[in-house]
């Protein structure tokens, strides 16, 4: 039994945030933007017990050393000597004390990379893997692949890889949409749908590109073409013309991506503007608030398919029954010593104790940015 003046075994002694640079594996398109370079934003914490727990979130090209900022100046000094069992009170906390700047990308994204190392603590201190301790469904999830789908890829790329990953058995792909004319989008879908047939499902990502009334028109000429959803076709923060647009089409409509707090998703979701639910673990603030959110969805009858990050999100997709889809866009191979493990079309949820993340801490070192 712990003395009056002794610190619970659990108690947080060194928090310490770093940045990494990562390069994209491949060349990656979309309509509003490129895909240069993933800032990736980590997190360690030490306690007392002798565990160390690694968390992580990541920008796409810009904005790290803004999260590395909040993370250094505000967010770790108020870690250190917080019992690391009280991941609710530690989240709340840190929230509170960044009201100036909540909700907001940059503070979700820094409070992310605590949360993570939190939950990497708690499962290692339980001998648990994170699937299990976040809810434990299932630990196997269906897969779909984006990298075959980029914009600047030619209609025949688009098939070839369409085709290759319905032969490795893969029940779906993503393409991206938002060319500058209806029909080239149109065309490009439909020789991917008559090339595969019907069994597998066809997603579209505008990535926030159009406005409602484009939205509107390229949705009805979508239709034909059996899509499984119709991810991100207007700016995050346009609810009223979501709503709109959900009512005016058969297609699913898929957000929140770019949604960084739980008020948002239950915006969303309440009014019928999200048909699938995309919550991702960096943006949303980590594990805490994104298991809340894949609960919001669940009591409306929604889906989950997160957003990238799909090393994690196998692992949070597989804890919950509402878990659909995860995307496949590896991007972590550079510092970490294995893949995510793939079988049958479904990515496979580790089964060791902690996030399952096979980190490469000497490739991670290599590429620290000052």
């Amino acid at each position: 039994m712990n003395g009056p003046m002794s610190l619970p075994k659990t108690t947080i002694t060194r928090a310490e945030a770093f940045g990494v640079d990562l390069e994209v594996e491949t060349v990656r398109t979309d309509a509003v933007q490129s895909f240069l370079k993933q800032e990736t934003v980590f997190v360690e914490l030490e306690t007392t017990e002798g565990l160390t727990g690694f968390g992580y979130s990541y920008t796409i090209g810009t904005g790290g050393s803004a999260v590395l900022a909040m993370l250094r100046d505000h967010l770790l000094p108020r870690l250190v000597g917080a019992d690391a069992r009280n991941i609710e009170a530690i989240w709340f906390d840190l929230f509170a004390s960044t009201r100036a700047t909540t909700v907001g990308a940059i503070t979700s994204l820094a409070l992310a990379a605590v949360d993570t190392a939190l939950w990497d603590l708690r499962c290692l201190r339980a001998g648990e893997p994170l699937w299990r301790l976040a809810g434990g469904y299932r630990r196997n999830v269906p897969l779909y692949d984006t990298e075959g789908g980029w914009l600047h890829l030619t209609t025949d790329q688009l098939v070839a890889g369409a085709l290759e990953s319905q032969k490795a058995g893969w029940p779906g792909v993503k393409l991206k949409v938002g060319k500058s004319r209806v029909h080239e989008d149109v065309e490009r879908l439909s020789a991917v749908r008559d090339a595969v047939g019907p069994a597998l499902d066809i997603m579209v990502d505008a990535n926030q590109s159009m406005t409602y009334a484009e939205a509107k028109r390229r949705a009805h000429a979508f239709e034909p073409i059996d899509l499984t959803w119709f991810e991100e076709p207007l700016p995050a923060d346009d609810l009223t013309g979501h709503i709109r647009l959900a009512e005016s089409t058969s297609i699913p409509i898929a957000v929140g991506e770019s949604m960084y707090s739980i008020s948002q998703f239950r915006e969303y979701v309440a009014s019928g503007a999200a048909g699938i639910v995309q919550v991702d673990v960096a943006r949303v603030g980590g594990i805490t608030p994104w298991l809340k959110v894949a609960h919001l969805a669940e009591t409306f009858n929604l889906q989950v398919c997160p957003h990238f990050l799909m090393e994690i999100h196998v692992s949070l997709t597989a804890a919950v029954p509402n878990g659909r889809y995860v995307e496949h866009i590896p991007q972590l191979r550079a510092i970490t010593h294995q893949e995510m493990e793939i079988v049958e079309g479904h990515a496979v949820a580790p089964d060791e104790p902690g996030l399952g993340i096979d980190w490469d801490r000497d490739a991670i070192d290599d590429r620290r940015v000052s």
